[in-house]
């Protein structure tokens, strides 16, 4: 069987003595479900990973407390939590925090797509993407894994390898010849996967010969038909390759040498300012932020005490080891890792031998380092989530809870648009569906968006806006509604009665991003007859602001290197 992503070449030697089975176990869970896309039921996970049924649901209900997993019905699923161990991996770089915005600015000037990408053994695993929104645009995903052969970044890293780096290709190659151990990218057919044009052994060493010669390679349709990329190497200070910045294009606008004669000079004046943005990161590195130890020790303690048996105390453990490296500390000693997760040394030492042998992390002397791989456990899938998938399943909570319909919605002009929507099935229920667009001015959801715009912009909007009656109770007075949304502003909250239709109260809270902006608001709407404005007060209010909380948890882990859609 040819090594893939999900079965990393290291974990084919010989397993060491001191290894954690369970946390083994846990992370082939996590690779499976990442290979699918994100979702597997128990049964799927059973023949997938090979292990035991039980054995599974204790592994996804110990991954469930953790909030990596969501069990929805019948299926495991993925959930924006379990990003937080990709992010280590990326803060530890910090590479995407430096050199995201110098990307996403190339790619607004020239109208194509960029990428950031660093070799991952003998491949090439993306860690930052600004796409263009076409019919034909780039599908690949912050962590997918492509082979080097077939990549403008891999030509590049390639020209540094070693004769035993090279002869690892060459045996991958051979087992592998039509790439389907690489599933993000299509699998070569009998033809393509023997010629030396579609990435041989001759020709892709040709190829990191000129890569090295040039300083700089081209793919002209080796990944599939139609995609052509130039790729830059980025140099870290000590001369290294730390990335390589691509420009992704479409024979439909580019062939590979327009694409190398037109945008080339534009790529090399990005990633000169790249390298000077490295060199300004070394003269001032970053203070390390180390997460206090305490609720770890304390939190699996007392998991283990209500779960008993179906929770894995060295699984969440041996995981909670990969969040202990971030910005500030790429690189981590058994004593910082023990300290900065609160384990003992020994749990700490035999959970970095496990993931040093599955090759998420590696080490050199005394200090240990994540490598890319961290990336395949759930990063793909999630990387380009958007707000109402982060949404809907704390929609489906909240109106469970309240027994009353619940909604998201995000501000288009000066409506409000639904965007997701959980709904209940009373007799006489609120009747809204997604895409639905309300007068702002009119509505609880809108209202707190409102409030949570700068000021100037707020009154721009009110000036703009025709204040219409849409009932006896609405309010349309440019003064009065003013001063109701200083009072949201403050409050955090909005009550509408009876203002967009007789009948309906709606109660709203706003969705704030990692910058503490207003994206987005939930509200939970009923008749009138169903609670008092009191009631809304002191029962539905505090589940609102816990459903929004737990909103706000998984969008701040999802959106910290990646752009999560608001729709």
């Amino acid at each position: 069987m040819p090594p893939t992503d999900t079965m990393p070449p290291a974990a084919t030697d010989e397993v060491p003595a001191e290894a954690v089975t369970p946390l083994m176990r846990g992370i082939a869970v996590l690779r499976r479900l990442t290979e699918a896309d994100g979702t597997l039921s128990p049964s799927e996970l059973e023949r997938a990973t090979g292990l035991a049924r039980s054995t599974v649901d204790r592994v996804t209900a110990t991954l469930a407390r953790m909030g990596y997993v969501r069990l929805d019905g019948r299926d495991a699923v993925l959930t924006p939590r379990v990003m937080e161990l990709g992010n280590a991996y990326l803060a530890a770089l910090r590479l995407p925090g430096l050199l995201g915005g110098h990307a996403d600015a190339l790619a607004d000037a020239l109208d194509e797509s960029v990428s950031l990408a660093v070799p991952d053994r003998d491949g090439i695993r993306f860690l930052h993407q600004a796409t263009r929104r076409r019919a034909m645009s780039l599908s690949f995903r912050i962590g997918d894994l492509l082979p080097a052969e077939r990549t403008a970044p891999g030509s590049l890293f390639a020209a540094g390898w070693s004769e035993a780096e090279w002869a690892r290709w060459r045996e991958r190659r051979a087992a592998d010849p039509e790439h389907r151990g690489f599933p993000a990218v299509p699998p070569l057919d009998a033809g393509r996967a023997t010629g030396d044009g579609d990435g041989g052994s001759d020709d892709f060493e040709e190829r990191a010969r000129q890569a090295r010669a040039q300083g700089w390679a081209l793919d002209d349709q080796l990944i599939e038909p139609g995609l052509v990329a130039l790729a830059v190497p980025v140099r870290a200070p000590d001369g290294s390759v730390a990335c390589a910045a691509s420009v992704v294009s479409h024979t439909s606008r580019h062939s590979a040498a327009s694409l190398r004669d037109t945008l080339l000079p534009r790529l090399r004046e990005t990633v000169a300012a790249m390298e000077r943005e490295l060199v300004r990161a070394q003269e001032a590195p970053p203070k390390a932020d180390v997460p206090s130890p305490a609720p770890l020790a304390a939190w699996t303690a007392a998991s283990k005490q209500e779960l008993g048996r179906e929770f894995i105390e060295s699984l969440a453990r041996g995981l909670t080891v990969l969040t202990a490296f971030g910005e500030g500390r790429a690189e981590l000693t058994l004593s910082a890792a023990a300290e900065a997760t609160g384990l003992a040394r020994a749990t700490a030492r035999r959970a970095l031998i496990t993931l040093e042998h599955l090759g998420y992390v590696a080490s050199e002397g005394r200090a240990f380092r994540l490598t890319p791989r961290v990336l395949a456990l759930g990063y793909p899938p999630l990387s380009r989530t958007t707000l109402p998938r982060i949404a809907a399943p704390h929609l489906a909570t909240l109106a469970a809870r309240v027994h009353d319909s619940a909604s998201l919605a995000v501000l288009a002009g000066d409506d409000i648009q639904y965007t997701a929507r959980v709904a209940t099935t009373r007799v006489m229920s609120v009747n809204i569906t997604t895409g639905t667009r309300l007068p702002a001015y009119a509505t609880a959801l809108g209202r707190v968006m409102l409030a949570g715009l700068p000021p100037a912009e707020r009154h721009a909007r009110l000036a703009r806006t025709e204040l219409r009656p849409l009932t006896p109770h609405t309010v349309t007075g440019p003064a009065e509604l003013t001063a109701l949304l200083d009072r949201v502003a403050d409050q955090g909250h909005a009550l509408v009665e009876e203002e967009l239709e007789e009948g309906l109260r709606s109660l709203a809270v706003p969705v704030h991003n990692g910058a503490g902006e207003v994206v987005a608001a939930v509200n939970v709407a009923m008749h009138t007859v169903r609670r008092s404005a009191e009631e809304c007060l002191t029962d539905v209010l505090p589940e609102l602001r816990a459903a929004v909380a737990g909103i706000e948890a998984d969008l701040h882990i999802a959106g910290r290197f990646t752009r999560v859609p608001t729709s």
